[in-house]
């Protein structure tokens, strides 16, 4: 099985909103970023996968499972962290481990332990006087303790300062050591994707704009500065979107290397994803 997840032509209408056959795939052994901007459907995407909303069409594999079929099965492997925490105010770290024990079957109390003490959280507090930082480390510390192949983590660094963030990233990258484990992150924050991210899934408005490996993507496209005359010269196929200022053009171009060798006088810079996201959002075709 060389995949973690597997979605086929997944489908949800609502009113004012839908999924349009959305296709991608989490290889084993990696992290997958999946961005795109508020209302794009990443949230709908992942309720989908774990059954928090019914899907209208279209299949999900998770872990080589029917995720309807073999739903129970899969929830034991997957570790999921949500925007927000879904813990009861009064509770302590120690009736929360009492309480997982008793769900998951692998539940690691020495992991557990192991975890609080290297994000450095209080035993002796209630929920309801944890930082956000703080809830956010412990819904962490429970996604992980339970020994999951896979971790399905929703804008789980979002509002977190840098190196609470950065922490954070570390134990991403701790967890994804085991060949056998992946990871399926979407994030506002896409400088945390720049540093982690094996792949790229690009979603907007309901739609798979990208699904590419990173390194791929951003070492091929760049950003062409130029005046209008120059911009007139390139053909449809070199660029994907421009934005147009007073004085000259910004155009993502697919292959920055074709582009210096055809234009040697050029200015062509690298990009991030996050330049990237805005030029798809944001320009022209």
């Amino acid at each position: 099985m060389t995949n973690a997840i597997e979605i086929k032509n997944l489908n949800k209408m609502y009113k004012d909103f839908q999924l349009k056959d959305v296709n991608f795939k989490v290889p084993r052994g990696s992290i997958v970023g999946f961005i795109g901007e508020n209302g794009a459907g990443k949230t709908t995407t992942i309720k989908a996968m774990l059954n928090l909303v019914k899907r209208d069409g279209g299949t999900i594999e998770m872990l080589g499972m029917d995720n309807l079929k073999d739903e129970k099965k899969i929830k034991a492997s997957v570790g999921v962290v949500m925007d927000g925490c879904n813990f009861h105010d009064n509770l302590k770290t120690d009736d929360i481990s009492k309480m997982l024990a008793s769900i998951y079957k692998n539940w690691n109390q020495k992991l557990y332990q192991q975890y609080l003490k290297k994000f450095k959280l209080p035993e002796d507090k209630i929920i309801k006087e944890f930082s956000r930082g703080m809830k956010m480390k412990l819904q962490i510390a429970v996604a992980l303790s339970h020994e999951p192949e896979l971790l399905i983590l929703d804008e789980a660094t979002s509002g977190l300062d840098p190196i609470v963030r950065e922490e954070i990233l570390d134990v991403f990258m701790e967890f994804i050591q085991d060949e056998e484990h992946s990871i399926l992150i979407s994030s506002h924050i896409t400088s945390d994707l720049d540093k982690i991210a094996d792949y790229i899934v690009f979603i907007h408005q309901g739609e798979i704009l990208l699904d590419q490996e990173k390194e791929s993507l951003l070492s091929k496209m760049g950003v062409l500065k130029c005046g209008e005359e120059d911009f007139r010269k390139l053909e449809d196929g070199e660029y994907i979107r421009y934005r147009k200022n007073q004085f000259s053009f910004e155009v993502l171009v697919n292959d920055k290397a074709v582009i210096r060798k055809k234009y040697p006088e050029a200015v062509v810079d690298g990009v991030t994803i996050e330049e990237m996201m805005l030029f798809y959002i944001r320009g022209e075709k």
